[in-house]
């Protein structure tokens, strides 16, 4: 099970991240204007966001315990996964791709030219 404190320690490790609230004062994680990823409530979810649609699909297919989508999420590559179906590792795998995906170009080249391996 990952938390709130997770997502959020997760998130601000990632650099040109900030907390803003969002959508009726649930945590939402930023670089710019550009969201990468927020806890949703009503069902409580982690919102991520995938490079396309047949891979939300993939995921959707591959654990429907874990990830699931609703309406308003449809046509968009974005998925939710329940905060009590992941462990802490997972959830920085996903948050960390949903960055790499929706934040600024140069920052993510930057970021990942650091990376070992």
């Amino acid at each position: 099970m990952v938390s709130h404190d997770d997502v959020r320690r997760i998130a601000l490790s990632l650099p040109g991240t900030h907390e803003r609230a969002s959508y009726g004062g649930r945590p939402s994680f930023r670089t710019t204007k550009q969201m990468f990823t927020w806890i949703r409530e009503a069902p409580e979810a982690l919102v991520i966001w995938v490079p396309t649609e047949d891979d939300k699909d993939a995921l959707l297919a591959s654990d429907p315990a874990k990830f699931f989508t609703t309406d308003h999420y449809d046509g968009h590559p974005i998925v939710l996964v329940r905060l009590d179906a992941v462990d802490v590792d997972e959830a920085a795998e996903l948050i960390t791709d949903s960055w790499r995906l929706r934040g600024p170009k140069r920052l993510v080249a930057e970021w990942e030219a650091g990376q070992p391996g």
